[in-house]
């Protein structure tokens, strides 16, 4: 990038020895390249046959790392721009816009290729290096943000780029120097000494009982339902586990004097409050230190307070990590107790005063009465009063507007027009999730602005604003529209007015069953070039996204 130079490099492990030997300071970057690409590029330079290292991956299912020890001599620094809940490449230049035809080449083919294969490999290649510097790009400040954490790894040392591959909760692990320890203490639990709960003592019975102390009902089965006590809490249908607490009036809408209160950086609080922090950590005072340095910085709006952010939320996450050095999952379930224990608590307080609309992990949405600043203090009072016992900290918001599907879809909006947004069908959507954007703008439209759907979708003439991408997993070989075999394993679809297109199914590897495509429409249309700046054609069912947009408001309790 930095010298604008391509290098293509057909069956020459030479050549790609020098390209490494001359970049080997310079930071590498790929998708997926921590799992598969890292480990090929250093078998090559080793001697290995490249296939071997595929299926030794691919069809074995090893890590990479595994493959030979004398891959560890090859200097690579590695950044994966890829996350774990990637769905891959390929869905994210659908969401981008880009083309998503697959290279005519197999992948399986059994001879050497021929010059024209070669130069479509090439184009193939090349496409998706393109593709990987786009979504680099578009993740920028997550690159930002992780090297932010490397230099806090090496402070007072010299910077040590190969941790650009360690994952963020192996680099929290680092800065917070944690030493792994085995632990037989996982469901060894207590609950606040702050916490005064009278009403619903039920919950706190639940988590006493030696008998609820496992996370699935049956622990001896993978698949089996998750631990869970389901309870009515202030009207409201509320589910307390292992992870969190969640309660919401569903399909819920209404307008009025709304209150939004999260707890301020809940579990890091109540790590440093009531010293529930990984006890692998050498030093606990070192967490504190991180949390007190990053509201410095974010009072004064130094970048440097990301990365302190993501070690502060991180160190949760890893305490459940076996492979992680701060593994320690009974200081991880006592934080997680504590956090809805003390939120019942607060519920429980506020319940005679005001409508309880939704509890989460963090916080509560509350309907006041009125709008008077005698009801306000009132709140204001029992929640202070939370506060000073438990040395948790609210932060307030007021809204106007809600709108409910359940406890991870909602918009709540204020007098402005301002809103916050949670769930697929009403998140702000950007251009690595792109899928079905004008259902999204739809939905947001009439919900802040009271914007009939019809208008918003009907006025619309971007056919990529009406893309739907899908991709098959590797639990099925192909995908048929009508009975045309596509060779894409990742298709963009749009509904269709067409009785003559057909709709989308996937064929199962091992039963030969056919399944519809998710959320396909029954008569679509494939469109799988380019889709930036392309005009919406007349065969466009824009009844099918107005009668989807319907049913999804429906949802959210709008009919």
């Amino acid at each position: 990038m930095t010298n604008k130079c391509e290098h293509v490099i057909i069956n020459d492990p030479e050549k790609l020895q020098q390209v490494h030997a001359e970049n080997q300071n310079e930071i590498w970057i790929g998708f997926n390249s921590r799992h598969y690409d890292q480990y090929i590029l250093k078998g090559i330079i080793c001697g290995f046959d490249p296939k071997r290292i595929n299926d030794y991956i691919i069809t074995r299912g090893n890590p990479g790392w595994r493959f030979s020890s004398l891959l560890r001599n090859v200097k690579l620094i590695n950044y994966d721009v890829m996350t774990n809940i990637d769905r891959g490449l390929k869905t994210f230049e659908g969401f981008m816009g880009n083309d998503i035809k697959e290279s005519s080449v197999p992948f399986d083919i059994d001879r050497k290729l021929t010059q024209e294969e070669l130069e479509e490999t090439v184009k193939y290649c090349r496409h998706d290096v393109e593709q990987t510097v786009e979504v680099f790009l578009e993740r920028k400040d997550d690159f930002e943000a992780h090297m932010g954490l490397v230099k806090i790894a090496c402070q007072n040392k010299p910077l040590d780029l190969f941790l650009l591959s360690k994952t963020k909760v192996q680099l929290s692990a680092i800065i917070l120097d944690a030493g792994k320890q085995e632990r037989s203490d996982e469901f060894d639990i207590d609950f606040p000494d702050t916490m005064r709960i009278e009403k619903y003592t039920d919950v706190v019975d639940w988590y006493a009982n030696p008998d609820n102390r496992k996370y699935l009902v049956d622990p001896t089965n993978p698949k089996s339902k998750k631990n869970t006590c389901e309870i009515m809490v202030a009207g409201v249908p509320h589910v307390f586990a292992w992870g969190g607490v969640h309660g919401a009036i569903h399909k819920y809408h209404g307008e009025g004097h709304f209150l939004n209160m999260d707890v301020a950086s809940l579990y890091p609080s109540l790590m440093i409050e009531y010293d529930l922090g990984s006890r692998n950590m050498k030093d606990p005072s070192k967490y504190e230190e991180i949390y007190h340095t990053r509201l410095k910085y974010k009072k004064e709006k130094n970048p440097l307070q990301l990365p302190l952010k993501l070690v502060l939320n991180g160190t949760y996450g890893a305490m459940k990590d076996k492979n992680n050095p701060l593994f320690d999952p009974r200081q991880a379930n006592r934080v997680c107790i504590y956090g809805q224990l003390l939120l019942l608590d607060l519920i429980e307080k506020l319940e005679p005063h005001c409508q309880i609309i939704q509890s989460n992990t963090d916080g509560i949405l509350i309907k006041l009465p009125d709008g008077s600043d005698k009801t306000y203090e009132l709140i204001d009072d029992i929640c202070y009063e939370w506060e000073k016992r438990t040395r948790l900290t609210l932060e307030f918001e007021e809204f106007t507007k809600v709108f409910q599907k359940d406890v991870n879809n909602y918009i709540i909006v204020d007098t402005q027009g301002n809103y916050k947004s949670k769930g697929a069908y009403v998140k702000k959507l950007g251009n690595l999730d792109y899928d079905l954007p004008i259902v999204n703008k739809a939905l947001i439209e009439y919900m802040v602005n009271e914007v009939p759907v019809e208008e918003t979708i009907n006025g619309c003439n971007e056919l990529k604003e009406f893309q739907l991408v899908k991709k098959i997993s590797g639990k099925y070989h192909h995908i048929l529209h009508g009975d045309e075999i596509v060779k894409e394993k990742c298709i963009r679809i749009f509904a269709s007015k067409l009785e003559s297109d057909a709709g989308v199914k996937k064929l199962h590897k091992e039963t030969g069953n056919l399944a519809k495509v998710e959320m396909s429409p029954e008569q679509c249309f494939i469109y799988n070039e380019e889709v930036n700046g392309v005009p919406v054609p007349e065969k466009l069912d824009k009844q099918w996204y107005i009668d989807l947009a319907h049913k999804r408001l429906a949802g959210f309790g709008v009919v």
